[in-house]
């Protein structure tokens, strides 16, 4: 376990998000990886539920079960009041929660999607694909096209329009959001958009960032290698595009991007590098950079204000799509 001496001072940190850091230092500051990923999953749903986004009315919401391989899985689909018809006139938001394919639920990001769909105007389908390491690479990258595979093929029923879809997610659910969003299904639908929060893009953990951050915030350099070493088969290349999608961005016009990016996170240069790539190839950018905000800030926005704030810059970015596309 890394030394107090190597944590970043509480001055450095934003002051909206200073309280939760402190509360979490004050706590024991045990950062993911510092336990097995059961206890790890119990923890990180009582935060959640501490600090999240509990209070969004204005959205109604139902689960269903869809089938993948050799299972099914849950999918929670939020209906805002202002939607109209199947689904309104904009496009379906599946939403990709974030936990390093190893913690967190469609519960533990609940408040995020009632917030995006509020926002937006849009229906969310919030996906619970299986997590690691009872399930490893690719089967929760899997899990996710098959969902929304299966939301495509059963929208009349379901009441939905999914012939146009954003992809969202934050962190290692950005990382698989962005992955799909490049490939999707031929002719199944028109993938016009993405909203990443913080996303995974290089799981070769190569960027300096990495350096910058051993202990003192959830998520630190070492997080990151236990939710990959749990996520990925041993001997399994990391660098290949369901992986790490930053080495094959260079050049590739994506779709419609809403990125955010916070300093304090050993992810922040690689999404910053993803966002300049996407602009570099020609594709319609938002990028908001927090430099003093850490990983985690999204399903602790009922306390961090800015945090919130950012979801609903998202919402709005989602509704200024469906009246382009």
């Amino acid at each position: 376990m890394s030394s107090e001496l190597s944590w970043q001072p509480l001055s450095e940190v934003a002051e909206d998000a200073r309280p939760v850091v402190q509360a979490f230092r004050e706590a024991g500051g045990l950062h993911y990886g510092s336990l097995a990923p059961e206890p790890s999953r119990t923890n990180f749903a009582r935060a959640c539920r501490l600090n999240g986004l509990n209070d969004i009315v204005g959205v109604a919401h139902r689960d269903i079960m869809v089938p993948v391989t050799d299972g099914e899985i849950r999918v929670r689909l939020y209906e805002p009041d202002e939607a109209e018809g199947a689904g309104g006139n904009g496009p379906l938001v599946v939403f990709l929660h974030g936990g390093g394919w190893v913690i967190g639920s469609i519960d533990t990001h609940d408040g995020i999607c009632r917030l995006l769909a509020r926002q937006s105007g849009c229906i969310v389908a919030s996906v619970e694909y299986r997590l690691a390491p009872e399930h490893q690479w690719p089967v929760p990258l899997r899990d996710c096209e098959q969902a929304l595979g299966y939301l495509v093929a059963n929208a009349a029923a379901l009441s939905i329009d999914a012939s146009r879809v954003v992809l969202a997610g934050d962190s290692a659910g950005g990382s698989m959001a962005t992955i799909i969003g490049n490939a999707p299904a031929a002719g199944a639908y028109e993938v016009v958009g993405q909203v990443l929060l913080y996303p995974v893009t290089d799981l070769t953990a190569s960027r300096p960032s990495y350096g910058r951050f051993q202990g003192g915030l959830p998520l630190v350099a070492e997080s990151m290698q236990w939710f990959c070493d749990l996520y990925v088969p041993a001997g399994t290349p990391l660098d290949q595009p369901t992986l790490s999608p930053l080495l094959y961005a260079e050049g590739r016009r994506q779709p419609p991007m809403f990125i955010a990016t916070v300093g304090l996170d050993p992810l922040c240069d690689e999404g910053i590098e993803y966002a300049a790539m996407a602009a570099r190839a020609g594709g319609l950018l938002e990028h908001h950079h927090l430099p003093r905000h850490m990983h985690g800030i999204f399903t602790a926005a009922g306390r961090i204000s800015t945090a919130q704030n950012l979801l609903e810059l998202a919402g709005l970015f989602i509704r200024r799509l469906s009246r382009h596309s």
